[in-house]
């Protein structure tokens, strides 16, 4: 009888408590959702919205900016080197920057949470010329909602959100795209 009770009472408190785990999750959801008063750029914006400034370092331990390019056409590439997509867009983004950054727009590539250890031979190895930062915590592409890489922001003179692209990019996307952010 004595271990009938306690094996009902050790099924009971851990019914108990995977309730409770499950409250909590539903508890911080409905927070994070509702009552929390940060703006994600990417997470229900719609086009035109003003892009969400940020400073992160690059690969010398300057700080950049976002808000330091305003007034160029911006092309914004979330990325990482174990991503096979991007290595297949770098060489066109690339490309685009030559032929554009004397047109005002500028190619800023943002690595998603890698150390520079790994990136700096991956840049040097695709001969890349554009500003590349850092995000080490995570928390520019956190705020721009980035699930999966490679996502693009085509981004006006104004700051304002004028495309957003998920997946790999041709050339000649990149190329139509730009046309839309040269500055005027």
């Amino acid at each position: 009888m004595l271990k009938y009770r306690t094996k009902k009472f050790s099924s009971s408190l851990l019914t108990g408590l995977v309730i409770l785990v499950l409250l909590l999750g539903l508890g911080y959801t409905v927070y994070v959702n509702f009552f929390k008063n940060e703006k994600n750029v990417a997470k229900g914006a719609d086009l035109n919205d003003i892009a969400f400034d940020f400073t992160l370092q690059d690969l010398h331990g300057n700080e950049v900016s976002l808000s330091d390019f305003r007034g160029k056409g911006i092309i914004l590439n979330f990325w990482a080197t174990y991503c096979p997509p991007c290595k297949k867009e770098m060489p066109h983004l690339n490309s685009i920057y030559e032929e554009y950054k004397d047109k005002g727009i500028e190619v800023i590539a943002v690595n998603a949470t890698e150390p520079r250890v790994i990136i700096r031979p991956f840049v040097q190895e695709y001969g890349l010329d554009f500003p590349i930062l850092l995000d080490r915590t995570g928390s520019v592409v956190e705020q721009y909602d980035i699930l999966n890489i490679p996502v693009t922001f085509f981004i006006n003179e104004e700051g304002k959100i004028i495309e957003k692209s998920s997946g790999e990019l041709t050339e000649e996307s990149i190329r139509s795209s730009v046309k839309r952010i040269i500055p005027k």
